[in-house]
Formats: C-alpha cells, sequence, structure tokens
C-alpha cells in the first residue's frame, strides 16, 4: 500500500484519517504544530510502525519538503479553523491557511506526488441562495476563515491545472465525531454540548435556536478523502455532507435521549 502524509494528524478529523488509513495497510507520515491539534489524538497509533510523527508547521518549506518525500498522497487537513477565530485573528487564520497550504502544495508538487487532498469548507458559500448547499452555488466567503479556504480551494485546483499533479478540494460541512475537542470558546457545538451535558449544565443555545445545520459524521469525511485520493477526480471540489439538516433544538433533543 502507498505513503501517504497527513498535514494537521493531531486534530481530530486528521488523527481518525491516520488510524482509518493505517488499518487499510497506509504508511503514514503525520505533521503538526500542535497549535489546537493534541498528541492524546494519537495515542492509539503511536505504536504503530507504519506511523510517524513529527511536530512542523506547514508554513516551514525544508520541514515541510523532508515531510513529503517519498509519499504518494497529501491529505492536506492543518488549519486554523472557527470563523469566530479568524475574525478574532484574521492575521492569523490567513497566514496558516493560505500560505501554509501554498507551501504545502508547492512541496507536493516538487516531490512528484500523486495527489493532494485539501481540505475545503462549507462556510465558502456564506449565507446567501438557499439550502441545501450544492457545488454550482457561487462562493460568498463572509469571513476571513471562509475567505482563505475561498483562496486554499482555488489554488489548489489551480495547481491541477498549472502543473503535473491532481488535487481535490472538500467542502467539509459541520464535521462531528472521536476526539473533537470539547474545550475552548471555539468549540465545536456537539462536543461543547455534551461535554456540558455530562457535567450537568445546560448547554447555550442562541436565538431560538431553529437555527439549523447539516451535521456529519467523520467517517463520512475519512471515505470523502479516500476516495477523492484513490480515484480519478483531479481539478475537481466536493461537498462533504449529509445534504439534510437539523435545528439546534432538535440537535439537545437527540443528545438527551442518546445520554439518557
Amino acid at each position: 500500500m502507498p505513503t501517504a502524509l497527513i498535514t494537521g494528524v493531531a486534530g481530530f478529523i486528521g488523527s481518525s484519517l491516520a488510524a482509518s488509513l493505517l488499518d487499510r495497510g497506509y504508511t503514514v507520515h503525520g505533521v503538526d504544530n500542535l497549535s489546537t491539534g493534541y498528541r492524546h489524538n494519537l495515542k492509539d497509533i503511536r505504536s504503530d510502525s507504519a506511523f510517524s510523527f513529527a511536530e512542523i508547521d506547514i508554513r516551514d518549506t525544508a520541514e515541510i519538503a523532508d515531510a513529503i518525500s517519498g509519499a504518494k498522497y497529501v491529505f492536506h487537513q492543518a488549519a486554523v479553523s472557527s470563523v469566530p477565530r479568524s475574525i478574532d485573528r484574521p492575521v492569523t487564520s490567513t497566514d496558516v491557511n493560505c500560505t501554509g497550504t501554498a507551501t504545502v502544495l508547492d512541496e507536493a508538487r516538487k516531490a512528484s506526488v500523486d495527489t493532494v487532498v485539501v481540505a475545503s469548507s462549507s462556510s465558502i458559500y456564506g449565507t446567501g441562495e438557499g439550502l441545501p448547499k450544492v457545488e454550482t452555488m457561487a462562493e460568498q466567503p463572509e469571513s476571513p476563515y471562509a475567505l482563505s479556504k475561498y483562496y486554499t480551494e482555488k489554488l489548489t485546483l489551480q495547481f491541477s491545472q498549472l502543473y503535473d499533479i491532481s488535487t481535490v478540494a472538500l467542502r467539509y460541512f459541520n464535521v462531528f465525531g472521536s476526539n473533537q475537542d470539547p474545550n475552548g470558546e471555539y468549540a465545536a457545538v456537539i462536543p461543547k454540548f455534551i461535554n456540558r451535558m455530562i457535567n450537568n449544565k445546560q448547554p447555550i443555545i442562541y436565538g431560538d435556536g431553529q437555527q439549523s445545520r447539516d451535521f456529519t459524521h467523520v467517517d463520512n469525511v475519512i471515505r470523502a478523502n479516500v476516495l477523492a485520493a484513490e480515484g480519478d477526480v483531479s481539478g475537481e471540489a466536493f461537498n462533504i455532507g449529509t445534504g439534510s439538516r437539523i435545528t439546534i433544538n432538535q440537535l439537545v433533543e437527540k443528545i438527551n435521549s442518546y445520554m439518557g
């Protein structure tokens, strides 16, 4: 089986993807600067002889070049995520997401990588044109994070046009699953709600709770990454979601039901 590099491997999506690829027989190299990822997310795979980890910032050209060497596939998951965080820290979000992605793509090109799969975001659509979001809709990024992901995606697809490398962009919707951090002011809603309810605290709901999201389990995201890498879909962007919606009120009801 091939060798893959995963950036952002200590994040919840990256670590889940690493475990899945190892199960498929891949050799996996993972990098993360641990600004939002955690070493404990890798505890179940650190002992696997087919896995290696290096603490690297994706903007470090020399380190990324070394990490990519020998990889057939690159799964670029590393990013400064969260719309609110990007509004608070627009320079950091733009630098890491845009410069970091350009660095990863360029070093992948130089290393003759077969395919680079890049994590984009449903946030690039903005709030216009109704629901559900489909790939033919216009992109209307409404935050520094969304704008950085818009750039990330466009640069990724442009690389397949300019160079001899396959690239795919995956527009993640609201991903949830194992290893997702429940703490911090930028934590995602599902782990944050579960964490509060485990500790006998009410979840905090803004507005009337009727706002809806497309919540997508991380297993769907992993499958999409594998299909994108191993398939023949270069130069395309795909929505990775369920195509259905659930309100925040319904989410709380479901969590209550599952937790008893």
